[in-house]
């Protein structure tokens, strides 16, 4: 079948299907098990409206638990053989993992990752969502900075290998090296600082996220407190950091808690650029390298991974809903 014909028959199926069942569901539930007639009208419609909530989250918890919850737990018992899955090991895939130097490097740039870029991708889109909204043609520079959202790590990455290469006629970074007097260098072989490099391309990238959200807040902001602070005799800095960042403080801390699980997360990056080379191993790259040749190795790493990011994703989710409120 056609690509675009078999697409169009799918999108056809599906919302069909979805019509179909939630309308045969409501039939099912309002003339059959609970209709609303008789003697017990009243307490069959009562019924009728516990139960059809669940008619329609239905198929979003079947879809959830056999393409999540299931890989989960799927995942958790692989993760207690050994490589060839033949044999029940319990915690030693574990117990290898965190008694590997590697690992324990990985996990430290995990951590560094974590620390550095929500910090400086949130301070960058709440000092650029001020300062625009102060510009005529604030719209035009906040357009250009959220395109980046826009590409995919891979592509930016590919971007960013022309900034970062060695060969000045190619690399803007030793470009300016040259002229400067200075000889050219690999940013991405010098230790340590390589995983800062990779860090700003991730930072580049959502920079125009939190912009978006925070400069949305920033018009939140009721005037009354703003004109209250100048009549008081308050210069632009105390009104900024002692009126408006305590009113929209709930909505950095969820920016910044989206931007730590995107970061826990990022793998694309640092596999385009570095390959995990140089020092610059992160746990997602860390377990792609064992993904295809120690099945239950690559298992514990990702569970790893899930159980540092599950405290953080159920923290911004309760932040979301305060914000909601």
């Amino acid at each position: 079948m056609n690509p675009m014909l078999g697409g169009l028959v799918t999108i056809f199926l599906g919302v069909g299907g979805c019509l179909g069942y939630f309308y045969g569901a409501n039939l099912i539930l309002d003339k059959i098990l609970f209709p609303a007639r008789g003697p017990n009208a009243g307490k069959n419609i009562n019924r009728a409206n516990i139960v059809r909530p669940w008619l329609f989250v239905l198929p979003a918890i079947s879809l959830l638990s056999l393409y999540l919850v299931y890989p989960v737990v799927g995942s958790l018992f692989r993760s207690l053989y050994n490589r060839s899955g033949d044999q029940f090991i319990g915690f030693g895939n574990y117990y290898q993992l965190f008694s590997e130097t590697a690992f324990r490097s990985a996990a430290l740039n995990n951590a560094l990752w974590a620390l550095c870029v929500p910090a400086i991708t949130t301070f960058l889109g709440l000092l650029i969502a001020q300062l625009t909204d102060r510009l005529r043609w604030g719209s035009i520079a906040k357009s250009i900075i959220f395109m980046p959202m826009a590409i995919s790590f891979v592509g930016a990455s590919l971007i960013w290998r022309f900034v970062y290469d060695n060969d000045p006629r190619v690399g803007v970074l030793n470009a300016i090296r040259e002229l400067a007097g200075f000889a050219p260098l690999d940013p991405l072989q010098i230790p340590y600082w390589n995983n800062f490099f990779l860090m700003v391309i991730l930072i580049w990238i959502q920079t125009g996220f939190a912009m978006v959200i925070l400069s949305a807040a920033l018009r939140g902001i009721p005037e009354e407190t703003i004109e209250a602070a100048v009549i008081d005799g308050a210069n632009p800095f105390q009104i900024f950091f002692k009126i408006k960042v305590p009113q929209i403080m709930n909505t950095i801390l969820v920016v910044w808690t989206t931007i730590t699980i995107i970061v826990l997360k990022v793998f694309d990056i640092v596999y385009a650029m570095t390959g995990g080379n140089f020092d610059t191993e992160i746990l997602p790259s860390y377990m792609m390298d064992y993904l295809f040749r120690d099945d239950g190795r690559a298992t514990a790493v990702a569970l790893v991974i899930m159980i540092v990011v599950l405290p953080v994703m159920i923290w911004n989710i309760m932040q979301s809903r305060k914000e909601l409120r």
